[in-house]
């Protein structure tokens, strides 16, 4: 049985005595789902999948060392196998002085090991393939379109009993293909940005129309703030050194008036 499933059935105090009082109390409720024991066979399946997974990131962090390294030295190719074949063709040409010697003998290290992973990467599609050429239920989850031999033999290898299951949907979502959630959660989008607005504003005492001082911006921007005119030498001079941000014509490299600073 699913551990979720007999969790309710727990009192408190967790202990072994009270986890198999919970257990006897969730096997026999009628509506109780249990999970189905999978054959010596199909875990061998699955660990060849869980190997090659594990082959396959190691190949990946091999290969993303080997750009890094070499894009110090300003080597960089197209992504992709064929860029990494132009990787490895220049690190063992050592005809050329592209890469220091110390350099090389490091990415050697990398590309033998890198060879390697790969090597064993297709030892173990092989053994993949092998089996699912020996399975019937696999060969016949192959005829679906878009399923080879590696989703079919996974699958095969997964669901013990599909008769468990009411719907395809359901068997999808056993497994983990469900839809990207894009709802808001029961919220409404429009009532939060209203609520941000009104916080954002100011306070009804500082509005236009309310007694009190108008609300004076943060910024007064142009030469006015620095209290002389926008076509002087000195006004421009304080817009570069006291704005981080110029605005209006400073930002084109021109002043005021229209000259080329």
């Amino acid at each position: 049985m699913p551990a979720s499933y007999v969790k309710p059935y727990v009192k408190r105090q967790k202990n072994d005595a009270t986890d198999a009082e919970a257990i006897c109390e969730a096997v026999t409720r009628p509506t109780m789902r249990f999970v189905p024991v999978k054959s010596e066979e199909q875990q061998s399946v699955l660990m060849l999948h869980r190997v090659r997974e594990l082959l396959i990131r190691q190949r990946t962090m091999l290969v993303n060392a080997l750009r890094g390294h070499l894009a110090e030295f300003g080597i960089v190719t197209r992504q992709g196998s064929a860029g990494v074949g132009m990787l490895i063709a220049l690190v063992e040409d050592g005809d050329h002085d592209v890469i220091p010697p110390l350099a090389r003998s490091a990415l050697l290290l990398l590309v033998g090991q890198l060879r390697e992973v790969h090597e064993k990467v297709s030892e173990m599609d092989r053994q993949i393939h092998a089996w699912h050429r020996s399975n019937e239920l696999s060969r016949r989850l192959e005829t679906i379109p878009g399923i080879g031999p590696i989703t079919a033999s996974a699958i095969a290898a997964t669901v013990t009993d599909a008769s468990l299951f009411k719907s395809g949907r359901q068997l999808a979502a056993w497994i983990g293909l469900v839809p990207r959630q894009n709802s808001s959660g029961g919220k409404d989008p429009s009532r939060k940005d209203q609520q941000t607005r009104r916080s954002l504003s100011p306070p009804a005492s500082r509005r236009r129309g309310a007694r009190g001082p108008p609300l004076q911006p943060e910024r007064q921007n142009g030469a006015d703030a620095l209290g002389c005119r926008a076509s002087g030498e000195e006004a421009v001079q304080h817009r570069r050194c006291c704005f981080g941000k110029q605005d209006g014509a400073d930002r084109l490299g021109v002043d005021g008036d229209g000259q080329a600073l």
